[in-house]
Formats: C-alpha cells, structure tokens, sequence
C-alpha cells in the first residue's frame, strides 16, 4: 500500500511545476510542434511527463549597461556608455524563445544599443555632446525603444551614464577656454582705456569751458576776478600757516639816515621750520 501511495506521490510531482514571482514560463511540446503559444504566470502548473517540458523566463525589470566608442560628427572620438532599464514583453515570450533563445538580452541589446549610439552621436560635433546631453539623450532613448520593439522588448529608463573625449580633444578644450580668458581680459583693458580716455576729454572739455567763462568775465569786469582769486587763496594760505606749529615770524627791520631822518621799514617774513 505504501509503495502505491509513493509511486502515486512521485507521478503527481513529476507532472506539477511552480512558476514563482518575476517568472513566466513557456511550453515545450514534443507532440504539438515545438514551443506553445500560451504563457504560464505565476502558480502551481500540471504538464505531461516526458511530453512536454516548461522553459521558466525571468521577466523582471533588469539593468544594463551598454558600452561603445565611436565618432562624431568632427571626427572626434568619444567613449560613451547607456545604462538601460529592460523587460521582455509577457505575451511574447513564446516568440522571443523561439527566434532568440533564453539567453535574448545578450544577443540584442548589445547589438541595438551601439547601432544607436553610433547612429545619433554621429548627428553631433563633440562640443555639442556636452551642451546639449539631454537632447542626445532623449534622442538616443527614442531611438532606442523603437528598435527594441520589433524584439518584443520594453525599455523602461535610458540613461547616459559616460561621456569622455580623447586626450588631444580635452587639450583643445582647455586651450580654447585659456583663449577666451585672455580675450575676456584683453577686452576689459581696452574698455578701461576707453573710460580713461572719455575721462581726460572731459576733463579738457570742462577745464576749457572754464577758462572761457574767466576770459568772457574779465572782458566784462576788467582785472577784478583776478584781484578776487588772489584774496580767496591768500585767505586759504593765511588759514593753513596760522593752524600749522612750525611757522615762526621774523618782524622787519626799520633804516634811519643822517639828520634823524627815517626810512621805510622791510616786511616782516614767515617761516616754516620743519620740525624733526
């Protein structure tokens, strides 16, 4: 009795398989031509011993990165590398194995991706790769999903991950940008000159206009805008020796004649002393 129950238990293992979560699994039948049309989801299945045999296919969302070295449109060559988010399509995955085997994402994505690549990138010079990354990006993520749809594939996220020119490009980067430094410099110095420049004609201009108002003023009053100055700078000069401490006044010295008579006396002198 034993021994039925174990055999029965063993046949009834023999025809169960569980297909388990992110799995689908496709049928092959030895009687009905090859690989079934239908796709198991997840569960507990029954199939027929030794006739049929499931294929279980991970269908999780599944990163990859895609490497690729090509040219540009100035003939510059740039390592550039996409990380793709993928899945295959449920309801094609009996076509999928059939025309590509379990091992799909190897044979196409690799393939499809550096077709892109090389295809879009070759539209753009090498500066234009880095000003405009996120048009190449849509561009490549576009072109990406088309070409992946007639393999059943769906692209979740495409991404560019790595973008780097050759060493004689990055040279001619830095170069241009010291150029345009000194350009940047070279152009303030010019307009420095020119603001000087503006400055001393303004300068002449306004000096002019008022050595023209003296000249129309003294036609018109004579000498006595002259007198006037001179008694505004010596009050000016009076003020700065009568608050400076090292002016020291000498009185001038009277002559007398013969016969009592007297003369005029000399002016009494102003002495800055510089004191150490």
């Amino acid at each position: 009795m034993s021994g039925v129950l174990g055999v029965g238990a063993l046949t009834v293992n023999t025809c169960l398989y569980n297909v388990d979560g992110g799995e689908r699994a496709v049928m092959y039948d030895m009687l009905r031509g090859g690989i079934l049309d239908d796709v198991r989801s997840e569960g507990t299945h029954f199939m027929i011993p030794f006739v049929q045999r499931p294929i279980v296919l991970d269908v999780r969302t599944r990163p990859r990165e895609i490497p690729s070295v090509t040219g540009t449109k100035d003939l510059q060559m740039v390592n550039i590398k996409l990380r793709v988010l993928w899945r295959p399509i449920y309801e094609k995955l009996p076509q999928i194995y059939r025309e590509l085997g379990a091992d799909y994402d190897e044979r196409v994505l690799p393939s499809i991706g550096n077709e892109v690549l090389k295809s879009v990138v070759a539209q753009y010079n090498a500066e234009e790769l880095l000003s405009k990354r996120q048009e190449v990006s849509h561009r490549i993520r576009s072109e990406l999903v088309k070409r992946a749809a007639h393999f059943h594939l769906d692209l979740d996220d495409v991404a560019i991950t790595h973008l780097t020119f050759g060493k004689e490009f990055m040279r001619a980067i830095e170069s241009k940008q010291v150029a345009s430094q000194e350009a940047e410099r070279q152009a303030f110095v010019v307009k420095k000159a020119d603001q000087e420049r503006m400055a001393v004609v303004t300068r002449a201009e306004g000096e002019a206009e008022a050595a023209s108002i003296i000249t129309k003023a003294m036609e018109k009053n004579g000498n006595a805008i002259i007198e006037v100055r001179r008694i505004d700078a010596s009050k000016e000069i009076a003020g700065k020796l009568a608050n400076s401490r090292n002016i020291t006044y000498l009185p001038g010295g009277a002559s007398g004649g013969s016969g009592g008579s007297s003369g005029s006396g000399s002016p009494g002198l102003l002495l800055g002393i510089d004191a150490k």
